[in-house]
């Protein structure tokens, strides 16, 4: 399943024109408890290219998908995250403390 999630955030990369910095699952499979229809739960952090953040505009600042074999995807923009955090945000340090980790940029953390 790996590979195919690893699949799924290249593909998001390319559609979004982003970077992917960080991505772990989140939930049940996450810290070990998942019944056998529990979906995977993909959690990740991306960065767009430095234009994007010149504008004086608000942008979207998440991505989400979700497929027909149970991944469930959401990502936050590196601005947002770097923002919720310093507000402590459960779900975001619960991300980054996941023991499931699928990609990261070892700069990045």
């Amino acid at each position: 399943m790996k590979e195919k999630i690893l699949k799924k955030l290249k593909e998001i990369e390319n559609d979004n024109q982003v970077e992917i910095l960080f991505a772990c699952e989140s939930g049940s499979r996450a810290w070990g408890f998942a019944s056998p229809d529990s979906d995977y739960d993909i959690r990740f952090i991306y960065k767009h290219k430095p234009e994007y953040y010149l504008s004086l505009w608000e942008k979207p600042d998440v991505i989400e998908f979700m497929t027909e074999d149970d991944l469930d995807g959401s990502g936050w923009d590196l601005r947002k995250a770097v923002k919720l955090l310093s507000k402590s945000n459960a779900p975001l340090i619960e991300w980054l403390f996941s023991p499931v980790v699928y990609y990261k940029n070892d700069a990045f953390l």
